[in-house]
């Protein structure tokens, strides 16, 4: 596979100071291999603002044009968004395809999508990236014709560009009201889960920072033993960018513990396309809906910090930026010179190696204590009015005492407030009452 592969130049643009640059060309790289693509050579340049027709200057132009002949290059890829009649120049001037980042990305995953979600939400960010791009596209098209306004004035190429549009833009519109319909379907599931009032836990974390290993070692310990074998339950673990495309919701079950549910969902990256967060907007939702968050770090990376800054950017604008959350600083096991010994507990962060298996009985030991709080006995002195509360405490609690009276129901019930229930706490409180209040009228 290896000889087939497409040969491909990089370049970036330094603008002012950035202490990542060095990373990001980096990643950019893993992104092209990631796509199968070949990096054989590197063009950077130091800019106080992106050239507005070219993205980098002239003379770089033709350093990438010389390199691309002299390597026999097959593409050209940037690492930034550019603007349509950026791209178009630049083919024009260097001879070969463009690429930018957000296309690499979306050519990623479009080689992943397995389900028909996943397939729709890439083609929809795909045909939104396209659409603004159509303008001029196709060297070849020919535009004769006055300046009419006649549609008989315009040439093949125009006529051409029009159909294009008109499609794409009808074929968006098919792949939202398509999106549409499987979001209902998630959000019945989503409420069945909520309604069952079984806490709910997501992995979220950069792209290849281990969170699909977790899920895997969650489910070979504590899967739920009404399916037997989990093995079919396990999603796809592989080190490599964007593995996982699919949000995956499993049911947790510990030995003698109460159960919850874990989902593991898209990694995030730095500049992630904002028609992929859009596009996947509703599977995130996954994100915003849970009780607790499971931030997976690849710790050994040298720029982990920089990717907890971006994972609690986009879960920000996300809207999921208060959601309590764990850290989970993974594949400790390969930090030369690290301190302590793994496991290693501190507050809400956690030192282990999902992968080895190390780390799994303490992090489910922190997620239980989080959201299952110490179970408290409460009396309460509830009105007849709320009989749909009492129905709740009968369900979620074990009712000790339960008294009609001529003012209300006064019951004594024990009970553990979990996040699912955090409404019910501040109800209940209104409604509490002593023991000596509470007698028997």
């Amino acid at each position: 596979m290896e000889e087939n592969r497409e040969k491909v130049i990089l370049v970036g643009l330094l603008l002012g100071k950035n202490d990542n640059f060095d990373h990001e060309m980096e990643e950019l790289e893993s992104l092209c291999e990631a796509c199968y693509l070949e990096p054989v050579f590197t063009v950077t340049q130091a800019l106080d603002a992106p050239h507005q027709a070219l993205y980098i200057g002239s003379g770089k132009v033709e350093e990438v044009k010389r390199a691309a002949e002299n390597l026999d290059a097959d593409m050209v890829v940037f690492d930034d968004s550019l603007s349509p009649s950026q791209a178009r120049n630049l083919n024009m001037e260097i001879g070969l395809p463009i690429l930018d980042r957000t296309a690499l990305i979306l050519q990623i995953f479009e080689s992943r999508a397995q389900t028909k979600e996943a397939k729709l939400q890439v083609e929809l960010a795909r045909l939104q990236y396209m659409l603004p791009r159509l303008s001029g596209m196709g060297v070849a098209m020919s535009r004769q014709g006055g300046g009419s306004g006649s549609r008989s004035n315009k040439g093949a190429g125009e006529k051409k560009l029009e159909l294009d549009k008109r499609y794409i833009s009808h074929r968006i519109t098919e792949c939202k009201k398509e999106l549409q319909t499987v979001k209902k379907n998630r959000q019945v599931q989503r409420k069945s889960r909520s309604e069952s009032a079984i806490p709910q836990v997501a992995l979220v974390g950069y792209t290849n920072a281990g969170k699909s290993t977790v899920m895997n070692q969650m489910l070979e310990l504590y899967g739920n033993p009404e399916v037997g074998d989990n093995s079919h339950k396990m999603v796809l673990q592989k080190d490599m960018l964007f593995a996982t495309l699919e949000t995956t919701v499993r049911k947790i079950v510990p030995p003698g513990k109460p159960e919850f549910y874990l989902s593991d969902t898209v990694g995030f990256i730095d500049k992630l396309p904002h028609h992929l967060v859009d596009a996947f907007r509703s599977t995130l939702e996954e994100v915003c809906n849970a009780d607790l968050l499971l931030q997976v770090v690849d710790v050994s990376d040298p720029y982990y910090r920089e990717h907890m800054r971006v994972t609690q950017e986009t879960l920000k604008d996300l809207g999921a930026g208060d959601i309590p959350m764990l850290v989970l600083y993974n594949k400790t096991d390969k930090v030369e010179n690290f301190a302590g010994d793994i496991p290693l507990v501190t507050g809400n962060h956690i030192h282990m190696s999902a992968g080895k298996g190390i780390g799994m009985t303490e992090l489910l030991d922190m997620i239980i204590s989080r959201l299952f709080p110490p179970e408290q006995e409460l009396s309460l002195l509830l009105p007849y009015s709320e009989g749909a509360l009492l129905h709740q405490l009968t369900e979620q609690g074990t009712i000790l005492e339960q008294e009609y009276r001529g003012d209300g129901v006064f019951v004594k019930v024990r009970i553990t407030i979990s996040p699912k229930l955090g409404s019910l706490q501040a109800k209940l409180d209104s409604f509490q009452v002593d023991d000596q209040s509470a007698g028997g009228v």
